[in-house]
């Protein structure tokens, strides 16, 4: 039996404050040698400048020697957004995702992270519209979400062909609320629509918030797991109970939230954490666990050094 093997990588905008080469440092020194950085969307791209390594071969040559010189790697770019916004703003994500991709080529990044994005309800509409409830009323419900899902699976038809192109083997969409995107289900729909190089970056944070079970939901989507994020939740205790798990609240105020991202170790406990991964190796799954930090509950340092114990202590490796 082929043994599967994960590997420990970290979400680099947890260190948006350090230069590149600092944060490579910073990285290194926790004994982690692969990154995943934002080079498109909304991230910070405080770590690389795509506009900057496209326009320049000589500053693309020493972004990557950076990397050899540490025996580092990139496990994926991330160029996580709202393309499918009908706005100015829509339309610039959706030039720093083709960007992102080509940069993608220029490095030999097979991998790039992002979401499905949220159309608006109608072509004269221009406010984004996540339906969360039936479509069988109001009568006008069922008509946007058609046009939605037509509108998210033609950019993706296109972004795949574009991503070829560029040499990217894998897209890995993020199942976040707010998207069209948002679970193991509409993964599928959209993956069967487009194109077999679209997968799961398995965030295993949205789907308890949302009350699914990452650890099903993996069975369900054997094959398509191209990437997984090691992000924890925690429902809160009595809150969820009063309000239900739908929370608009601003990620600033956790003590207001029915729930929360934490870090890892501080919703989940490692037992299931364990057997999180060990299903995930059951299904195939070789690759990387990028720790995506966002705990607002404790400070970076202590966020980051609790992560890393806990999925040291869990992943397959």
């Amino acid at each position: 039996m082929e043994e599967n093997i994960m590997q420990l990588a970290i979400c680099t905008d947890v260190f948006a404050d350090l230069s590149y080469t600092e944060m490579l440092d910073k990285v290194k020194s926790l004994g982690i040698d692969a990154v995943e950085m934002t080079a498109g969307g909304w991230g910070a791209r405080k770590h690389c400048n795509t506009a900057e390594l496209l326009a320049n071969p000589d500053k693309l040559a020493q972004f990557k020697a950076e990397l050899d010189n540490r025996g580092m790697r990139i496990s994926a770019l991330n160029t996580s957004c709202n393309p499918l916004w009908p706005s100015q703003t829509g339309k610039d994500y959706e030039k720093s995702m083709y960007d992102c991709a080509v940069l993608a080529g220029k490095l030999g990044v097979k991998k790039i992270v992002a979401m499905a994005g949220l159309p608006a309800g109608n072509e004269t509409d221009t406010t984004p519209n996540w339906i969360t409830s039936t479509v069988s009323w109001p009568d006008f419900m069922k008509p946007a979400y058609e046009y939605q899902w037509k509108v998210t699976i033609e950019f993706w038809q296109k972004f795949a062909k574009h991503c070829k192109k560029c040499g990217v083997e894998q897209i890995a969409i993020e199942e976040f609320p707010g998207t069209m995107v948002w679970s193991a289900e509409t993964m599928l729909k959209l993956r069967g629509a487009t194109d077999p190089m679209i997968g799961i970056n398995l965030d295993p944070s949205h789907m308890i918030a949302l009350g699914a079970d990452p650890i099903v939901a993996a069975r369900s989507l054997k094959g398509c797991i191209f990437h997984v994020h090691g992000k924890d939740v925690r429902i809160e205790r009595g809150l969820a109970d009063v309000n239900g798990i739908l929370e608009p609240k601003e990620v600033t105020v956790p003590a207001q939230r029915v729930w929360n991202y934490v870090a890892v170790g501080c919703g989940k406990d490692l037992q299931w954490w364990k057997e999180f991964f060990s299903v995930l190796s059951m299904m195939g799954y070789q690759g990387d666990v990028s720790l995506e930090m966002e705990d607002l509950t404790m400070s970076v340092e202590a966020g980051v050094k609790t992560s890393i114990e806990a999925l040291n202590q869990t992943i397959s490796k």
